[in-house]
C-alpha cells in the first residue's frame, strides 16, 4: 500500500494536540470548507441538515469536526448498542443514543483527553443517559468482543496510523451481522500520475488536517476485506475542488498541483458487515 509511512506515537501525539487546541481555541476541523463547513457551529448546519439540533448542547455541534453524518446512514434502531470511533466532542454520541432510546446504548471512544471532557459536558448538558465515553486508541477499543450492533465514525479513521488495525478493532467488537456505517475522507483513484510521489504529497499534507491520511476507495475496500468485513459499500458524497483543498491546515501544494488534485479528495459513505 503507496500511503505515508507513518510513526504511531508521534502521529497520535500531532492529532491529539492539533484537536486539543482546536477544542480549546473554539474552531472548526480544517478551518475551512475542506471538512465541510466554516464558522463555529456551519460544519454541523451542513453536514447535519435536516436534523434537530434544538436539545444537542452547542458545545457539542460547534465542536463537530466531522465530514458527513454517520447518523444519518447507520439505520440506527431501538435498542442497538452502538460504538463511536474517535467520539469528539460528542455530537454523532448524543444522536445515535436518541435514536437507539432507553433500551439501546452509545459508546464514544476517543483519546484526547480535551475532547473527552467537553463530550461528558455535553452529555450531561443534554441529560443523556445511556451513552458513556472511554479513553481509548481505535486501533485499541477499550471494550469486548462482540458487544455491538453497529460501528460508526466520522472523519476519524484517516486520522489512523494504522487503519488495517483500526479496521480489525471495529469487525471484533461488532456482533455477528452488525455493521459499520461511517464517513470518512477518501481518495477516489490514485495519485500515481502526479509530477510528484504520492509520498510527496502526502508529506506536504498536515496528517492531522482531515487529508493527508486518507485512503483510496480500493485501498479502503482491501482493508475492510481482510478485516473480514462483506457487502462492502462506498459511496461519494461530495468531491473536494482546489478551492477547498487549499484552505486545508498544514497546505504545502503549488497551485498548479492543488488543480490536479481537484475532485480526487471526497467525503464518502463506507458501509459493511460482520458476518
Amino acid at each position: 500500500m503507496a500511503t505515508q509511512s507513518v510513526d504511531a506515537e508521534s502521529t497520535r501525539r500531532a492529532v491529539a494536540e492539533y484537536y486539543g487546541a482546536r477544542v480549546r481555541k473554539g474552531d472548526d476541523c480544517c478551518g475551512s470548507d475542506c471538512c465541510g463547513g466554516s464558522g463555529q457551529d456551519a460544519n454541523a448546519v451542513t453536514l447535519y441538515g435536516d436534523v434537530d439540533l434544538v436539545d444537542i448542547p452547542l458545545e457539542a455541534s460547534a465542536n463537530s469536526f466531522g465530514c458527513g453524518n454517520p447518523t444519518a446512514i447507520a439505520g440506527l434502531q431501538p435498542g442497538e448498542v452502538v460504538v463511536d470511533l474517535g467520539s469528539g466532542g460528542g455530537l454523532d454520541v448524543l444522536l445515535a443514543a436518541r435514536q437507539v432510546g432507553p433500551q439501546g446504548f452509545v459508546y464514544g471512544v476517543d483519546m484526547t483527553d480535551e475532547m473527552l471532557a467537553l463530550a461528558e459536558r455535553n452529555r450531561t448538558q443534554a441529560g443523556v443517559t445511556n451513552a458513556a465515553f472511554r479513553k481509548g486508541h481505535i486501533e485499541d477499543l477499550p471494550l469486548p468482543d462482540n458487544c455491538a450492533d453497529v460501528i460508526i465514525s466520522n472523519c476519524v479513521i484517516n486520522l489512523s496510523p494504522d487503519k488495517g488495525q483500526t479496521l480489525h478493532e471495529a469487525f471484533r467488537v461488532l456482533r455477528p451481522g452488525g455493521r459499520l456505517a461511517v464517513s470518512d475522507i477518501v481518495i477516489d483513484g490514485d495519485l500515481s500520475d502526479l509530477p510528484v510521489s504520492e509520498e510527496q504529497v502526502r508529506a506536504a499534507l498536515s496528517w492531522a488536517g482531515c487529508i493527508a491520511g486518507a485512503l483510496t476507495i480500493n485501498q479502503y475496500r482491501t482493508l475492510l476485506a481482510e478485516a473480514g468485513f462483506t457487502d462492502i459499500h462506498i459511496d461519494i458524497r461530495q468531491r473536494y475542488d482546489a478551492d477547498m483543498l487549499a484552505q486545508a491546515d498544514g497546505l504545502d501544494l503549488p497551485t498548479d498541483l492543488l488543480a490536479r488534485l481537484a475532485g480526487r479528495f471526497t467525503s464518502s459513505s463506507i458501509h459493511a458487515v460482520k458476518p
